[in-house]
């Protein structure tokens, strides 16, 4: 073992790619991806405004609608010009205010307001969706106060005419609606997967053996595996505390329960991820091919976790694949740590749901031992690749 250690360091000094992979390209992904990120909420989101009333209460409910830190107006002739700005992305949303409007509202009509949003910009959409209905909701309802007062309503009785019953939404665990906390350790986590599937991957490639246009395996494979595994493995799951210390320590974001427990949820997210690498190598013996289909498996891993998307109303089709993601198994444990505060034991449990991954073990052992008898002697590529030249 001792050997094959030191075979692995050296082909790991003397491939660039590989040494980038393990040092600053991890460091610098997950600092470029906070930055995006680090001004906590969207802010001056354009959307667009049709007033075709003109009024003196349809430009009060514009301005109510500049007031908003997260909406940005922006004036424009008529709807479809601006369905078109909403097509082409200039904008994210668009107002209507319909014709007649201060009319219909100080006759005692109900007038509709027409508010659309590009749904595609999950949290953009939904966000602008609140917002926009706040504040014209805010306006209206001034409007409204007027309206009572004049009609010679009591000024004590307004408020409960108009409102009878007051809600309050309190976000548990995100109190100030801050971007950082909520998206950025499951986009940090998928980041982390999909480069720990690049260097395991890499690294499997190197040991492929070309004979006669076909790849095999050395017959050592199974050491070479099990010293990969325990060789990269340490060098991830630092990289994985790092993001652990830096958004929970660093940066200081709310953390109910210990972090130590997370690291063993994300030994055990490893492991996973190695089966389902390994499977696909064994099975393909193709590097190209290899790092494509896992590039295509794993690259989606974000949207899978169910952080902004629930996983209940997915499709049948993307449920399996989330089932298949080991990073959607993990982000469960990091929610259950961080918001719920809960303990090891609890944690260990969650793990246990990885059993899984294992009935993937008999393919690996099937695949791996049908490609390694090599025709020749036990080459490696190296020497392959010598003896073609």
């Amino acid at each position: 073992m001792t050997e094959l250690f030191k075979r692995e360091f050296n082909a790991l000094w003397h491939s660039p790619w590989q040494l980038a992979l393990i040092s600053y390209i991890p460091l610098i992904g997950v600092l470029a991806l906070w930055w995006l990120f680090s001004a906590g909420l969207p802010r001056q989101l354009p959307v667009a405004v049709v007033d075709v009333d003109n009024s003196q209460i349809s430009r009060m409910l514009t301005r109510q609608l500049a007031a908003n830190a997260v909406i940005a107006p922006q004036s424009y002739a008529n709807e479809a010009q601006a369905v078109e700005a909403m097509r082409q992305t200039q904008v994210y949303a668009m107002v209507v205010l319909p014709y007649q409007l201060k009319k219909d509202l100080l006759t005692g009509q109900q007038p509709t307001i027409d508010i659309r949003y590009n749904s595609q910009f999950l949290l953009v959409g939904k966000l602008l969706s609140s917002q926009l209905q706040l504040s014209l909701a805010e306006g209206l309802t001034q409007i409204g106060q007027q309206r009572l007062l004049l009609n010679g309503a009591n000024k004590a009785t307004v408020d409960v005419s108009l409102s009878p019953i007051t809600n309050q939404t309190t976000a548990l665990f995100n109190r100030n609606n801050n971007y950082v906390g909520f998206l950025v350790p499951p986009i940090l986590i998928a980041l982390w997967q999909l480069l720990s599937m690049l260097v395991f991957i890499n690294s499997l490639n190197q040991e492929l053996v070309l004979y006669q246009n076909r790849y095999y395996f050395p017959k050592q494979i199974w050491a070479l595996i099990a010293t990969k595994i325990l060789f990269y493995s340490p060098i991830m799951l630092l990289h994985g505390g790092f993001i652990l210390l830096w958004l929970y320590h660093y940066l200081g974001l709310p953390a109910a329960g210990a972090l130590v427990d997370l690291t063993l949820a994300q030994l055990a997210m490893l492991m996973a991820l190695w089966l389902m690498v390994l499977v696909i190598f064994t099975g393909m013996r193709d590097s190209a091919r290899s790092v494509s289909f896992c590039t295509a498996l794993f690259a989606p891993a974000f949207a899978f976790m169910g952080i902004t998307f629930p996983v209940n109303d997915m499709p049948l089709l993307a449920q399996w694949w989330r089932l298949i993601m080991p990073s959607s198994h993990y982000i469960d444990s990091h929610v259950s740590v961080i918001s719920y505060g809960v303990k090891l034991p609890h944690v260990l449990g969650q793990i246990s749901g990885y059993w899984g991954f294992l009935l993937l073990l008999p393919f690996i052992v099937f695949f791996a031992n049908k490609a390694k008898d090599v025709p020749k002697t036990d080459l490696t590529s190296s020497d392959v690749n010598q003896e073609v030249s």
